[in-house]
């Protein structure tokens, strides 16, 4: 069994709408050997391995489904195990996972494993540790050479598994918080690898890195990370702190001691989560000693009094007492039998206790600190404690370390209560953590005594979220509606637009309303993002990346993103869910490309936008598949689009009150038309659009009546979407690519990224409803990554319409050989009639371009399909006919056997050199012309 490729989806994709990976697995010989097969030598050490398998329900629903899919009958196939072991695993880790599905995927024994995962990293190490682990479980005949390391020990490799996992996950606090924002629909996004997370999408965002929030002041951090000056600042409040001094110098922490006086506490100057401190010290020599471990943590080393009592953090939140805990070191309680080694080992037997921050406790230890607190009583490892004596192993009560909580909240003295929040305003913290050490937290400090040991400026929330006795408290929540008080937005609205052909012009459209309408727009296209029409990343950027971009832009109030086929496939959407998803259509293009081999397969791929949209799905009413697709999403609102006044299912939408976007005709040409819950609302007649030639370029007509539905559905004012349509033209500027028309020489141009049969049809048909005096040209062309049909297919839609054919290639070969896609073109052109005298082979584009442009005559129209677009559109408008060409710009022959295609090569100065084929082979023409 072998991986032969992986996938990493961020988003919604075909797969579920949240993260999962694709491992596409070869089961080799395994295909012949099913767990039945393999019998109890395999399944009973897999179970024993990960006894958590006997929870998974798999297609039984209910918990041992797994199981009886394992060992029942011929049992089920190893990548379905594979699947299921990689979800168990990052469960072992902490990770909350449970989905997954494992399909054959092409020849026999090939599948595709689908798994949920939390962590990209955790969730690729999860399937190859899996993928090991079922390697180490078979036959030895049957195990591939090389698949399981020499020593290899599960257990070990668990245990440093779940210490990678922690290693990147989200700290507990931080995971409170996440949760709390879920429950609360809030989007966050991760915005590094440790805990910088972003709560909200563009201008309504917040952020935090653990517990320290956006708000929080820079100067009240560094006050709480100055414990003298903190120290001081509360004793000049008249807060109770303890007596106080920072040192550098050992002989300095014995004499600051002395004048304390006997017993007191040394601690690092800047450390945290009880680092380096020794506390009830009662002579010199405890202090030095106590010195150089705090010198291990920080340069300055505090020496401050010894305040009898335990342990209480309480927790203060927007100036409000929220949890308070009291917190007991690590400890184990003898029973008179057993030694204290084998308590330890009790205690972690515990269910919430884990690796690091895996559970809610963490396992107990032994360490120095451990070992020397044992050694100061008398006791070893092996010492067996009377029954009830209470054995510490820990200094201090902080849960990273062992120790336990116990809630107090609702038992605290209301001058506590005064106390702690006083402090936390005093540093000036919104988020704020007291250290407070009190015999009775239930009495007023002023009667019973007490003192603040220090204030922490990114408190940890596990103890309050999850205590070891009394009532979780949801700090998280509160956190998060601090940040976002009840009624405060947190999402902009986000538009996703997606289909075969148009969707770039129609999102450039849609931004365009938007910015006139007033809002700081982020874009995704083809062509990079722009933020308020600025582009600040060039290239295609229709995936999750781009996404990610815009959305964690502070400017942006408005998300508009071109959602592509390749980026679906790739890696999913970069968004959960989005207000209006719009598919414009299904046409053949990238058919049989990554898996993708029909319409229908294509059209599975697209509907994940309207699947993922929350208030408006809007479809193509004139496409059958698009039409396909209301019966998958679950947004409040449908609204269909169609260029049919007459259609039947549009008609019956919109008499039952919903929404349709219809071109009618009128006495003036043709209008677009907003229905909406019985209202008919008429926008704009088609001619007034500039981007439409009159209403000429239907393809745009339809391009601007789903970017006036998008409009209206995230409420944009009617007079608002008129004049967005009015004032968006296809100048190169606004919509590079998408029938860019230059007439500043004697002939028009236009300039176009069409590159699939229904874009070569709709510009072909443009060129054909155009007025023309002289004749027509076209440079054509096809990516080298398209089935030979869909190439042919372009040559047979241009046939018939030109007076003159260039056929090109794109820079990038995509697999194809440097004149193949030329040839194709020029080959389906012939069969289509078109003579050969009229065709001419140039593949590179920019000497095709320059032919084309040398060949055009005054009254012509040329119509160039783009490649490198700004590379062309440069030489369209920067074209001089009286210009000698350099010789790089010369073409290179293209001779196909067995049969010479026709070539043409620029004028140089007064002469033009063309090869003609003709029936017997090649025969050469010269003419001579005058300037």
């Amino acid at each position: 069994m072998k991986i032969l490729d992986k996938a990493v989806f961020v988003g919604p994709s075909l797969y579920a709408h949240f993260p999962v990976i694709r491992l596409d697995i070869d089961l080799g010989p395994l295909e012949e050997w099913p767990s039945g097969k393999l019998g109890r030598s395999f399944t009973d050490p897999l179970l024993a391995a990960l006894p958590g398998l006997h929870d998974h329900t798999c297609s039984y629903g209910k918990p041992g489904g797994f199981v009886r899919r394992l060992t029942e009958g011929d049992g089920t196939w190893m990548g379905h195990i594979l699947e299921h072991v990689a979800i168990e695993l990052q469960n072992v880790a902490g990770e909350t996972v449970t989905f997954g599905k494992t399909r054959s995927n092409g020849p026999p024994g090939h599948y595709s494993v689908v798994y949920h995962y939390e962590q990209q990293d955790v969730g690729l190490e999860a399937g190859q540790l899996a993928l090991t682990l079922l390697h180490s479980l078979l036959p030895r005949e049957l195990r591939p050479e090389g698949s399981v390391p020499p020593g290899f020990d599960f257990a070990a490799e668990r245990d440093e598994f779940i210490r990678f996992t922690q290693r990147r996950a989200l700290g507990p606090s931080t995971v409170a918080l996440v949760r709390a924002a879920e429950e609360r629909r809030i989007p966050w996004i991760r915005l590094n690898d440790q805990s910088l997370i972003q709560f909200g999408h563009g201008r309504y965002q917040q952020r935090i890195q653990a517990t320290v929030t956006s708000r929080t002041s820079h100067i009240a951090v560094e006050l709480a990370s100055d414990k003298e000056e903190t120290n001081r600042m509360l004793g000049n409040l008249g807060l109770p702190v303890p007596q106080q001094r920072l040192v550098q110098q050992a002989d300095d922490a014995v004499a600051a001691a002395e004048r304390i006086g006997y017993p007191v506490v040394v601690k690092p100057y800047n450390a945290n989560h009880g680092r380096g401190i020794s506390i009830h010290l009662t002579d010199g020599d405890q202090v030095r000693l106590a010195f150089d471990v705090a010198r291990e943590h920080s340069r300055s080393v505090i020496v401050e009094s010894f305040i009898t009592g335990e342990d209480h953090r309480m927790l203060v939140i927007n100036g409000e007492l929220v949890a308070v805990a009291k917190r007991v070191p690590g400890h184990v309680m003898g029973d008179g039998i057993h030694t204290i080694e084998q308590l330890v080992d009790e205690v972690n037997q515990d269910p919430r206790r884990g690796v690091g921050h895996e559970k809610v406790l963490t396992r107990l230890e032994f360490d120095h600190q451990a070992e020397t607190l044992l050694a100061a009583k008398g006791y070893t490892r092996d010492t067996v404690p009377a029954s009830g004596e209470q054995v510490f192993l820990r200094l201090t009560g902080n849960l990273s370390t062992g120790g336990t909580a116990i809630d107090m909240t609702d038992l605290v003295h209301p001058d506590n209560i005064e106390m702690a929040v006083r402090a936390v305003k005093a540093i000036g913290l919104d988020v704020g953590g007291v250290d407070f050490l009190s015999t009775d937290i239930t009495e007023s400090y002023k009667e019973v005594g007490g003192a603040i040991c220090e204030i922490n400026a990114a408190p940890g929330f596990r103890m309050h979220m999850a205590p070891s006795e009394g009532t979780p408290r949801d700090v998280g929540g509160r956190a998060l509606d601090m940040l976002f008080p009840p009624g405060t937005p947190s999402r902009i609205p986000i538009a996703a637009i997606t289909g075969t052909n148009g969707k770039t012009t129609t999102a450039r459209m849609l931004a365009h309303i938007q910015k006139l309408a007033g809002h700081h727009v982020g874009l995704t296209s083809t062509d990079g993002v722009y933020i308020n029409g600025q582009r600040t990343v060039p290239g295609d950027m229709t995936g999750p990346v781009a996404t990610r971009m815009v959305l964690s832009d502070p400017s942006v109030d408005v998300a508009v993103l071109e959602i592509a086929r390749g980026g679906l496939l790739r890696a999913g959407m970069g968004v959960r869910h989005c207000d209006v998803g719009a598919v414009l259509n299904v046409k053949a293009d990238h058919l049989g490309l990554r898996g993708i081999g029909t319409l229908e397969q294509l059209a599975e791929v697209k509907r994940i936008v309207v699947e993922v949209a929350r208030d408006t799905a809007i479809l193509n009413a004139d496409d059958p598949l698009c039409l396909k697709m209301a019966d998958y999403t679950e947004a409040k609102h449908l609204c269909y689009v169609t260029t049919n006044p007459t259609h039947e299912l549009v008609g019956e939408h919109i008499q039952a009150g919903g929404r349709g976007m219809v071109l009618e005709s009128g006495i003036k040409g043709q209008m677009i038309t907003i229905y909406d819950r019985g209202a008919h609302i008429p926008l704009l007649w088609t001619h007034l659009i500039p981007a439409t030639l009159e209403g000429r370029a239907t393809h745009n007509v339809q391009n601007a009546m789903f970017a006036a539905a998008m409009a209206f559905s995230m409420g944009l004012k009617l007079e608002d979407i008129r004049h967005g349509l009015r004032t968006f033209d296809t100048t190169f500027f606004q919509a590079p690519g998408r029938m860019n028309i230059y007439d500043e020489h004697a002939f028009k141009v236009i300039l176009d990224y069409g590159h699939n049969p229904t874009a070569i049809q709709a510009m072909c048909d443009l060129v054909d409803r155009l007025e023309v005096t002289g004749r027509r040209l076209v440079v054509l062309a096809a990516p080298g990554d398209r089935r030979d049909e869909d190439i042919v297919e372009i040559g047979q839609i241009a046939a018939g319409r030109f007076a003159r054919y260039i056929c090109r290639r794109d820079d990038q070969l995509r697999g194809r050989g440097s004149d193949e896609v030329p040839n194709l073109l020029r080959e389906a052109l012939l069969a289509s009639g078109v003579p050969a005298d009229e065709i001419l082979v140039i593949p590179e584009e920019t000497v095709a371009v320059d032919t084309a442009l040398r060949e055009a005559d005054p009254g012509d129209l040329l119509l160039i399909f783009g490649d490198a677009i700004t590379r062309t559109w440069k030489q369209v408008i920067q074209f001089r006919p009286e210009a000698t060409p350099r010789i790089a710009e010369r073409p290179r022959i293209s001779r196909p056997e067995p049969v010479v295609a026709a070539l043409a090569v620029p004028m140089l100065e007064d002469r033009r050199r063309e090869f003609v084929r003709d029936s017997r082979g090649v025969r050469l023409a010269r003419e001579e012309h005058a300037d």
